[in-house]
Formats: C-alpha cells, structure tokens, sequence
C-alpha cells in the first residue's frame, strides 16, 4: 500500500484527492492542512509520494519543501499550484520537487505523476542497493571470480604470486578478461596502494612507444619542449601492466629486456639511469612461446616475462560462469543507465547458456549491457537475446578444421597449428563480411588494428573490396 500525503489548506481540495486516489487499489491517503502538521505527519507515517500546496497559513509551500529536502531528502514531492504560480513550481523544481502540478489536473495527469514519482524511488532504492552490493563485493577478484573450477584455479594462482616479485605472463584468447586479471594481482598485492597503468603495445605508433614507455629528457629529439615521464616511471611503486605485447617492435624488445633484467631506466636523451620499483605483467592473447620459437618475438624477453603464466580459459570452457557473469553485468549495467533492475527470462538463460561466445566475457558483457538499454519492459527475453547474438553473426565458430598429423608431431604443436588454421579462418570471413575494410574488421574481432595487420600479413591473406 503506498502511502499519499496531500497537503493543502483547502479542505475541500484534500476530500477531492481522497476521493480520487482511495477508489484505486494501492493508494492509502492521508491529509494535512498546514506546514507544521505535514511536517509532523511525515516524521510519523513516512508517506511514499508528498502532494504539496505552495500556498499555506503558516508557512510558504518552498520553506516546507526545503525543510523536507533537509530531513527526508528520498520522499518525491509534488508540487500543486494556481496558474499564477507556475514560476514559482518551477523555482520548487530547482530545489529539488519532483514534479508540479497545476490545480486544474486531469485525474489521469495526477495519477500518471504520483506512478512516475514512485517508480523513480524504487528505482532510486534499487540502485543504493546495487551500489551497497557492489561496494561488499569489492572491486578486485570479485571482477573475475566464477564458480567453475577452470577460474577458481586461476583466482588461487593469483592469490598464491600476487604478493611475489615475480613478473606474470597473462594468456587467453580475445575477451577472456586480460586487464581484470592483471587489476586484480595488483589489488591482491602489497603494492595495491601504488599506481595501476596500463599501455597498450599495439595502440600507438612505433615511432612514439619508446618515449612512451621510457619517457624523455628536455631536447632528447625535435618537439621534446620538455621532459617527459614515461609509463614505466609514472608506474613506481605499483604495477605496469604490458597489454598485446607480441605487438612490441624487436627494437624495443631490447630496450624492455635490458629495463627488466638491471631493474634500472634511462630516459630517451638520458645520461643517468635511475632504480625502478615497478611490478611488470604481460599480456597476449597469441601464444606468445609460438611467437619466440619463430622468431617473431625474443626468446630471452619471453622467459623474462613468462616467470609464472596464468593462462585464461575461454568463456565456452566455463559455461558454469555464464548466468553469474550475466547477472553481474545486468546489475552494472541497471545502475550505469539507471534502468529498473530487470530480470532474465528462462527462454533468454538458456540461449546465454547454449552460445559459444566467440568474443568470450567481453562480448557477453556487450550482449547483456545492450539488452538493459534496449528492452522496454523489466524481464529481458530470448527475442532481444537472439537479436542481439545476431548482431555479432560474423564472428560465429567456423566449421571443423582438418590438419594434418604428419610422424612425430607433438601435440602442443598439433593445437598451435589448428589455432592457426581457425585464426585464419575467422580473419577471412570477417574481412569478407567488411568487404576488406580493415577498420571495421579489427573492431568486429576487438583487436587493434595493427595486430590484424600483422595476421593478415602473417597468413598471406587476399583482401578483396568487391
């Protein structure tokens, strides 16, 4: 029962509201005539909704406006004025009334504005709750925490090297969450008061990396007006977190090794080397031991940063954590767009459950997030669930790869060939499906697009623009 309180020194105007609002199932209302009992009603009853004259015997409507915005800031009021009024209302809305109404309404009009008023508590109260909630869960392993026993293994190598000196090698395919597991060694350390920076080797340009992640002196090449912190420095104390980094020229492959073995860092146009107290992880969603065996990226910087792996299972190998990451991603996605905290239909988890999800966690994030905007009731179902899937259809599984299994051929290489032979697959159909726009492709695969430029090189593919 949602409780109205009307105030209005006209007491013909209060029988009226009563007369209106008690014949709707759900509506309780109660009166007062002046500032002062509205005041003392409302430190008894706590009404959900507050119907507020402005004009009063003995005080202004916005003087108990502010009073109530003092004491009961969550109680939606609802101002009720003449037509000469209508300024003044709006002056009340500046102060915080929910909404105003004038005294020649339509019932719909007031009905309409005391529903609009307490949905948008309840969703006020939702929201506080979500927040609470996600405050108590905390913001480190809580991020990648599932109940499979694929991450609850990874969630106990963390624990067990996230307070030790060693640099971590972070592996998985595109979306399996890279960058929360590296946030969530840094926050699980004893440097989790220190700085957390990412960079990512792919994004910028070779010609500026260097400076980037070193930094420069005054003068050390043309345009340097001044001196520079790079990432590596602005990291002191905490974590750098290396993301793509088999996208790392061989240039300064060098550089980074020589950083990492001497724990010391010379500015680009430097002349003294300085200590470093920076925790270094890595991160690649290639195999990056296939990389060094190649050639493609130094060995000896490999086993530097390869000190202890966590290799990320894709989402298809967990689909124990697929309803729980969903309902995480709802209840985020609820409080961003501060839509009713919805529930998901039975049709819509089974269709989460069955999906491959090429795109791992990141693309179920984008599913779910989509799905709150655009649903316009509070149940999502399988139909937006289906379109939404639809959205991503270029980046479906590709058939059975068949790959030959000549004598002696390990098995670890026998998958590295078949990871291959799908990457290139997947390449293929979507640049297909772009008709060679590159741009659009690495956004469909969500990898820079410099890291497409290199597989497109690397298998020898035919971009065609017809």
């Amino acid at each position: 029962m949602k409780k109205i309180l009307a105030v209005d020194d006209n007491e013909a105007e209060c029988v009226l509201l009563e007369s209106v609002l008690e014949n709707i199932p759900g509506y309780q209302v109660l009166t007062a005539n002046s500032g002062k009992s509205a005041l003392d009603q409302v430190d008894r009853c706590l009404p959900d909704v507050i119907l507020l004259d402005l004009r009063l015997p003995d005080m202004d409507g916005l003087e108990v406006l502010k009073r109530l915005k003092q004491t009961k800031p969550s109680i939606p009021v609802i101002m009720l004025t003449g037509f000469a009024d209508v300024r003044t209302a709006v002056e009340a809305i500046r102060m915080g009334a929910h909404n105003y109404l004038t005294k020649s309404f339509e019932n719909d009009q007031l009905l309409l504005a005391l529903r609009q008023a307490i949905e948008r508590n309840e969703l006020l109260a939702e929201m506080e709750e979500l927040r609470k909630r996600a405050g108590r869960k905390g913001p480190s392993l809580s991020k990648i925490a599932g109940a499979s026993p694929a991450m609850q293994e990874v969630i106990r190598q963390i624990q067990k090297v996230a307070d030790s000196n060693l640099t971590v090698l972070v592996q998985g395919e595109t979306g399996t969450g890279k960058e929360p597991a590296a946030r969530a060694l840094h926050e699980e350390s004893s440097r989790r008061d220190g700085p957390f920076v990412a960079i990512d080797c792919g994004a910028l340009p070779e010609s500026l990396l260097e400076s980037e992640l070193f930094g420069h002196e005054k003068g050390a090449f043309s345009g340097a007006d001044g001196r520079k912190p790079g990432q590596f420095e602005l990291a002191e104390g905490g974590t750098l977190f290396l993301d793509e980094i088999g996208n790392l020229p061989l240039s300064l492959q060098a550089k980074l090794l020589r950083v990492l073995q001497e724990r010391q860092l010379r500015p680009v146009g430097g002349t003294r080397p300085f200590p470093l107290r920076v925790r270094v992880i890595a991160a690649s969603n290639l195999p990056l031991e296939a990389a060094a065996r190649s050639g493609r990226f130094r060995t000896d910087l490999y086993y530097r940063l390869a000190e202890f792996t966590l290799q990320l299972p894709p989402l298809r190998n967990r689909r124990e954590d697929i309803l729980s990451l969903a309902q995480r991603f709802r209840e985020e996605a609820c409080l961003e767009f501060q839509r009713p905290v919805m529930t998901l239909s039975e049709e819509g988890a089974g269709l989460l459950e069955a999906y491959s999800w090429p795109g791992n966690v990141r693309e179920l994030r984008n599913v779910i997030r989509q799905a709150v905007l655009l649903t316009p009731d509070s149940a999502i179902h399988g139909e937006q669930i289906r379109s939404l899937m639809g959205a991503s259809s270029s980046l479906e599984s590709p058939g059975p790869v068949e790959i030959p299994v000549l004598p002696g051929t390990s098995l670890r290489k026998l998958v590295e060939n078949a990871a291959e032979q799908v990457e290139k697959q997947m390449i293929s159909k979507v640049l297909r499906s772009t008709r060679g726009n590159k741009s659009q492709a690495a956004k469909a695969l969500e990898v820079d697009y410099k890291t497409l430029r290199l597989k497109i090189k690397k298998y020898g593919l035919q971009i065609s623009k017809e």
